[in-house]
């Protein structure tokens, strides 16, 4: 798991990176921005599918499409985009005929493998209670 940057001052408890930019910062930037921008990518419905997908594995387009079931043509482009756009994966395009089109994680990219991996973890094994608790929220609340 990717460790905490934590900042100590003296007499009270250290903040994690997340902790400060809640905070506000004196100068009026934005640290929020960071989380939401990240979130906005890697939290979409397929970036981590993809990414967890490319994991050690470069691949061209059909073999991603593949192995994401649910995933259309379209929202695989666009997702590939996203992610060469944001650095977290590279594009390589091979000179044969028919052109030959790979995908694999940039070092960058890599590093979300371990938190990825986590998070889906976490969804598998609680995917029950969450539905559980969904049915019960409905019926609770059925008018």
């Amino acid at each position: 798991m990717a460790k905490a940057l934590t900042v100590e001052v003296a007499g009270t408890p250290a903040l994690t990176g997340y902790e400060r930019s809640c905070e506000g910062d004196p100068s009026g930037t934005d640290h929020g921005r960071a989380i939401r921008d990240v979130l906005d990518r890697i939290g979409d419905k397929w970036s981590l599918l993809v990414i967890g997908t490319l994991r050690g594995e470069r691949l061209r387009f059909t073999e991603l499409q593949r192995h994401i079931p649910g995933i259309s043509q379209r929202m695989l482009t666009l997702t590939l985009r996203q992610l060469e756009r944001d650095g977290l994966i590279t594009r390589t395009v091979h000179a044969e005929v028919p052109p030959r089109v790979e995908y694999e994680l940039t070092e960058l990219g890599g590093t979300l493998i371990q938190l990825a991996m986590a998070l889906a973890d976490w969804a598998i094994e609680n995917q029950s209670s969450i539905e559980d608790s969904r049915a019960a929220y409905d019926d609770a609340h059925q008018r």
